[in-house]
């Protein structure tokens, strides 16, 4: 079996992030920030960390802070250049040329939509989808620890995390097949399921390893849950064609779509920052006693 290597990853960020107002009024949700780093940037740390070389943008309306953030910074630069500061902390906000693409989702219709929207950037090739509201934190990072596994067994590969059961109607899940450790066969894929109908309590997270052929499968789909196009809904379509598995991510995930997984989120980094993190410790703990 010939597995083409990956080289793109796209990241739909054309939301109007609503869970978030004001604050991503007139501010992508994705800048916002995890201690002092926007949660856009560590989703494409993650994803040169697995070797990918170019980043797809599919951004929307009032979202050109994304564009200026992985742009060049000519005053701020010279500026702290002229006061001896290091430049190091902007590491990787500069992206090389040809090394990232912008494609505008015109209208927020879904996930699959916002993938389908980048198919002549992707071309013939497999590519990651990464959604950087699902922080993940692990190391290796989560796309380098499915990269690994995507050159073992090629197709589609999807990241999986179990959930609690009164869960699994907030998500992607996985009817699964065989398991080999952290791996696990896809069988089939509902997106949503109602209360007491998930075949498993394996949910898909936002990070995926996709054949081009996906989009294809999205070219004529139709809405599904929430009267969008359903990223979820184009893969299902794919099983038995392809190979396609999960993999179990060794890691921790905050859902950083969601207010209280934010927070918790920037909580759990400060406090394991070796600059800030004693004084942050300390401010919680009598915070909660």
């Amino acid at each position: 079996m010939s597995i083409k290597p990956l080289r793109k990853a796209v990241f739909p960020v054309g939301g109007l992030g609503t869970r978030f107002l004001p604050a991503t009024k007139a501010m992508p949700k994705e800048m916002l920030p995890i201690v002092d780093r926007p949660l856009i940037q560590y989703a494409v740390d993650e994803a040169i960390e697995a070797g990918i070389e170019q980043m797809i943008f599919v951004t929307g309306r009032g979202k050109s802070a994304i564009e200026d953030h992985f742009d060049i910074a000519y005053e701020l630069e010279a500026t702290m250049e002229a006061r001896g500061k290091s430049l190091g902390v902007l590491d990787h906000t500069r992206l090389a040329p040809g090394a990232v693409a912008y494609v505008r989702q015109q209208e927020p219709m879904g996930l699959g939509h916002a993938v389908w929207c980048a198919r002549d950037i992707v071309g013939d090739e497999p590519f990651a989808v990464l959604l950087a509201d699902d922080f993940m934190l692990g190391e290796p990072g989560c796309l380098k620890q499915m990269v690994d596994a995507y050159r073992q067994v090629g197709g589609n590969l999807i990241c999986a995390q179990e959930v609690p059961e009164d869960q699994t109607h907030m998500y992607g899940v996985i009817t699964p097949g065989t398991r080999d450790g952290r791996l696990t066969e896809v069988k089939g894929l509902v997106e949503k399921p109602a209360k007491g109908t998930a075949p498993s309590n394996l949910s898909v997270i936002g990070r995926y390893i996709l054949q081009p052929e996906v989009m294809r499968v999205l070219e004529n789909q139709g809405k599904g849950a929430g009267g969008e196009i359903q990223l979820t809904d184009a893969m299902a379509r794919m099983i038995g064609d392809q190979p396609f598995h999960g993999l179990t991510f060794d890691g921790k995930r905050y859902d950083c779509g969601d207010k209280a997984g934010y927070v918790t989120a920037n909580l759990a980094v400060a406090v394991a920052r070796a600059d800030i993190g004693d004084t942050v410790r300390a401010f919680a703990v009598d915070l909660l006693r």
